[in-house]
């Protein structure tokens, strides 16, 4: 079997199906670039003194890993130069990363968290990396927080990679999804799987059940019922499966199907949600999408947010698409 590599798809994409200009295809090539750098310092560990507390808090008020620090520096060092970014954004920092003067600025902006599941890296768990792409919107000159407030359906592309027993890139440019495996040997990115599709029915639910007791009535319903199995209303068994690691949830959902819960819960009412909407749950939602899966707050479709603040949170519901609007509907009633 004749073996492709990220740029032939790329440019393929490109070439065959104008999916994609070629400063998109560049950018793409510079962040899964970026990622292998990530990769080996994942894969070293407490060999490469990257493990354990950076003794520091980002813009969340979360306790920055070492892992996390590194991550976010290497992804704006290998990206600021190319030539093809006006702006960056992290989960990690407060405001954008605009590109320096000194770099011919580009019509892109990315938006990233740098390492996802912050809380499995000392334990060996898989972790990963989210990204976000999405055009400047107008002509004019310099870039602001406001250029980077547009609804997840205008990105022009989004993606991940998952830091596991395999190193993969989970990629969509609005054309489906496909796969492509880190070959450590010859260091290349390798197509390993296209056209992903989600199946619409599963038995498999992903949600944090610690948090039962705080959840609005719609999410208990949905959970009590999966977990009533054969003789309860849904007339079949669920399994749970939670890592605690968004990537790692939403690739075994892309794989083979299941639904994934981060809802809102009453220990901060006022927060809509935990997961950050434009450096998580957007890109997943478009890569669920794209696989034929469904992704909404409980109420409305995500990619159809408008966001108001960059480090906005969301309420996300996820994965099989029959299981997410069964979810949705409770929402609704």
């Amino acid at each position: 079997m004749k073996r492709v590599s990220l740029t032939q798809y790329l440019v393929e994409q490109q070439r065959e199906h104008g999916r994609i200009p070629p400063e998109l295809r560049l950018l793409i090539e510079v962040v899964a670039r970026a990622c292998k750098h990530i990769a080996i310092a994942v894969n070293k560990g407490a060999l490469g003194d990257v493990l354990g507390s950076a003794h520091s808090e980002n813009v969340q008020g979360e306790i920055q890993k070492k892992l996390d620090v590194i991550s976010n520096e290497v992804l704006i060092e290998a990206n600021e130069w190319g030539g093809h970014l006006a702006a960056m954004a992290s989960e990690e920092m407060d405001s954008i990363h605009v590109v320096p003067n000194r770099y011919p600025q580009g019509e892109y902006m990315l938006l990233f968290d740098p390492l996802d599941g912050s809380s499995n890296i000392d334990v060996n768990v898989s972790i990963g990396t989210i990204f976000s792409v999405l055009r400047k919107i107008g002509h004019a000159r310099g870039v602001s927080e406001e250029d980077f407030l547009q609804p997840g359906k205008q990105q022009a592309a989004a993606g991940y990679c998952v830091y596991g027993p395999q190193t993969m890139l989970v990629l969509t440019v609005g054309n489906g999804v496909a796969m492509f495996t880190l070959d450590r040997e010859t260091g290349s990115w390798v197509l390993t799987q296209q056209d992903v599709r989600i199946p619409e029915d599963t038995k498999e639910f992903a949600i944090n059940m610690s948090n039962l007791r705080h959840w609005a009535p719609p999410v208990k319903r949905y959970i009590d019922e999966c977990l009533a199995g054969k003789t309860g209303p849904r007339g079949k068994d669920f399994n749970m499966r939670w890592v605690a690691s968004m990537v790692a949830d939403v690739h075994r959902i892309l794989m083979r199907g299941g639904v994934f819960l981060y809802p809102w819960d009453q220990r901060e009412p006022e927060k809509p949600g935990k997961l950050r909407l434009m450096y998580e749950a957007n890109p997943m939602a478009f890569l669920v999408e794209q696989a034929g899966g469904l992704a909404t707050n409980g109420r409305e479709r995500i990619l159809d947010i408008v966001p108001t603040r960059l480090h906005e949170r969301v309420s996300v519901i996820l994965g099989s698409k029959n299981e997410v609007e069964t979810a949705t509907r409770y929402h609704a009633e």
